[in-house]
């Protein structure tokens, strides 16, 4: 990496920090919160591509197993990767790296609207919502005890259809995040690797 990707790296980390500023917001009786996070998870990936857009979730990782207070609600440490949204933290390091390689695949920087739009929306699409999604859904598998006695099969069906209601919301970021990844990439072109 050099100087201009490690300040990149470092900037879009800072963002994803701010965006941990705003609290996350409860869900019925969902483990997991609507936060805003992910949003600077899928511009990192958008904006920076695909190995600088992973290295930043990687970065926050990190910061946030070394117990700095960089997540949404101030909160950090391996207790809050070992909980219930533990999984979803992980997956936003593949997360960044998807949404980043479909984005610089289908919309090189400087693609019209449109065509940002639909790079970002498709990167978004699997890497913020299928790939985050799955991991996130795992995790909370692992970690959820089966008090009811479920079959696998069941208890997977109930926590993704549980999960269902944030992607509304995450559909909103990723359309955000297409037209913020366009608007910079006219304004401030960074060529994304």
């Amino acid at each position: 990496m050099t100087t201009r990707d490690l300040v990149l790296v470092a900037l879009f980390t800072a963002l994803v920090v701010a965006l941990g500023a705003v609290p996350g917001i409860p869900v019925a009786a969902l483990p997991v919160p609507i936060v805003l996070q992910n949003l600077g998870i899928i511009l990192a990936g958008a904006v920076l591509g695909a190995w600088r857009g992973a290295a930043v979730a990687a970065l926050l990782v990190v910061l946030v197993a070394i117990g700095l207070p960089v997540l949404s609600g101030g909160r950090g440490g391996l207790g809050v990767l070992g909980g219930p949204t533990g999984g979803f933290i992980l997956g936003w390091i593949p997360a960044a790296f998807v949404t980043g390689l479909v984005a610089e695949r289908i919309a090189p920087v400087g693609s019209p609207l449109g065509r940002t739009f639909l790079g970002v929306g498709l990167g978004g699409l699997l890497g913020g919502i299928v790939i985050d999604y799955a991991a996130g859904i795992a995790w909370l598998l692992a970690m959820a005890p089966n008090e009811a006695g479920l079959p696998l099969g069941e208890r997977l069906a109930k926590t993704t259809l549980g999960m269902a209601v944030f992607i509304p919301g995450d559909l909103v970021k990723i359309a955000l995040a297409g037209v913020i990844t366009h608007a910079l990439g006219k304004a401030y072109p960074i060529a994304r690797r």
